[in-house]
């Protein structure tokens, strides 16, 4: 199973979320609004970078938009294989919450 990072999972959650919207800014916005993750856009598009080299996304460009200047923008989906890490890294995360609840609750662990 491919590695993830908490910034990986989060930023393809937000792909997954804003579906064929998910370019760089609303990705942004995104994590501000869902998350509360104040990151900047470019840490937002070299995450995006690292997870097309994984395989694990895959972007393509829009049409252009005299709104921007003339410049496409560039949007993002997650591959098969993303995908499937992501659901893998979910249910690793969930099996290791199981039985420790007591800590989400404010209790000692």
């Amino acid at each position: 199973m491919e590695t993830l990072g908490g910034l990986q999972q989060l930023v393809m959650l937000a792909v997954v979320r804003l579906g064929p919207e998910a370019d760089g800014g609303h990705i942004l916005d995104e994590l501000e609004r869902v998350a509360g993750r104040k990151v900047t856009i470019g840490t937002v598009y070299v995450t995006l970078e690292r997870l097309e080299r994984k395989g694990l996304a895959k972007s393509w460009l829009g049409a252009a938009s005299p709104s921007r200047g003339g410049k496409a923008r560039r949007f993002y989906q997650l591959s098969p294989a993303g995908k499937l890490a992501l659901v893998e890294h979910r249910r690793e995360f969930l099996r290791m919450w199981s039985g420790v609840e007591a800590v989400a609750d404010g209790g000692e662990g």
